[in-house]
């Protein structure tokens, strides 16, 4: 069984006169292939959720998921060892927006396809055993779901060996330590092209597998 995990940061606004969106947008896939590292990803973030965010006599609201953009770097590294030692790869994408064609900039769901196209044509699907499931954030309606799951699947169909079925979850990721994960990694690339800071980067930098620069 293999599990991806997908996530994004920045985002995908073309207005760069009358708004400040992001320079950059990068999808990150958390790829593993082991049961344990799948169940060492849940203990890690219940524990740093737990024991980091919800303290005792710290806080009055209990805080459900974390999050790249709400943590600092210690708490980052504190669920970073939980997991520095498990079998995964990091594979990731970061488009430069400024390259993209005017015409494609009013088409978001086409290029967040593309690019999510793109970090799945680097993971070696030849190699799979068993099923393979892909589980993305829930940031999407119904048809576009149904159209990045076709678009996807057509896209895989002469990779993934026949005996292998592929699946598709949209989670919402409160509800998915690995996608919790996938957003730690996604905004510490996504930092090193934006914003040039490559601290979290560094750290977890010996489980990228793929990280390239698209336009």
């Amino acid at each position: 069984m293999w599990w991806l995990y997908l996530d994004e940061s920045g985002d995908l606004g073309f207005d760069f006169v009358n708004k400040k969106p992001s320079r950059f947008f990068t999808i990150c896939i958390l790829a593993t292939s082991c049961t344990d590292t799948n169940i060492a990803f849940k203990r890690a973030i219940k524990r740093t959720i737990r024991r980091k965010l919800n303290p005792p006599g710290k806080r009055s609201r209990w805080v459900e998921e974390l999050k790249a953009t709400a943590t600092t770097l210690e708490i980052k590294k504190y669920a970073w060892r939980l997991i520095a030692d498990a079998q995964f790869g990091i594979y990731c994408l970061t488009l430069n927006k400024r390259r993209v064609y005017e015409r494609l900039t009013k088409d978001k769901e086409r290029i967040y396809n593309y690019v999510a196209r793109l970090v799945i044509d680097r993971i070696p699907f030849e190699q799979a055993q068993g099923n393979v499931q892909l589980i993305v954030d829930r940031s999407k309606g119904q048809r576009e779901i149904a159209e990045f799951n076709r678009y996807i699947s057509n896209a895989l169909k002469g990779r993934v060996p026949p005996n292998v079925a592929m699946d598709f979850a949209h989670e919402d990721s409160c509800k998915s330590p690995g996608l919790q994960l996938a957003d730690l990694f996604a905004w510490g690339v996504f930092q090193k092209y934006e914003r040039k800071n490559a601290k979290w980067y560094e750290i977890f930098k010996e489980k990228v597998l793929c990280d390239e620069q698209f336009l």
